[in-house]
């Protein structure tokens, strides 16, 4: 069975597309009636705040009729920020070499939490080479609770 954000993905991701932005991720952070559902999009030349209320107000038309969660929640739709959510294999390949900071599932030897630069991505494995300041680890993208690119000043 689907996760919800993934059925959201699914739901969505044409109409973006067909608005001309792309989906970025899906974020659904469960609080009872205080849960976000978080919306991330982009363009070739970035996201205002015009974009943002344009596909909020598509989306919650598309919300409205589909229902696709059945508790209440707030919904965000938002840039990636400077801090952009890597949500799948194609985020950690563009952003190959990039510092990353991310919190895997369950620990790996002891550790949730991982900084580093991405070293490497297979596609075979579905899992990325990240390159820490005590060597490299690979780690199952599929584990990855959440990732961000490291704002680099």
């Amino acid at each position: 069975m689907a996760n919800i954000t993934d059925k959201i993905t699914n739901l969505i991701a044409p109409v973006l597309e067909d608005m001309g932005y792309e989906l970025v991720g899906v974020e659904y952070i469960a609080s009872g009636k205080h849960s976000t559902l978080r919306i991330f999009i982009d363009t070739e030349h970035g996201i205002g705040i015009e974009d943002c209320e344009k596909a909020s107000h598509q989306l919650s038309a598309i919300f409205d009729v589909e229902d696709p969660i059945a508790s209440q929640y707030n919904l965000e739709v938002s840039s990636p920020g400077i801090e952009r959510p890597l949500f799948n294999i194609s985020h950690y390949q563009r952003f190959l070499g990039n510092d990353i900071r991310l919190r895997m599932v369950r620990p790996i030897n002891g550790q949730r939490k991982f900084k580093g630069a991405i070293g490497s991505v297979s596609e075979l494995n579905n899992s990325i080479e990240l390159v820490t300041e005590l060597g490299p680890v690979t780690l199952d993208i599929d584990m990855i609770e959440k990732a961000n690119l490291v704002a680099d000043f």
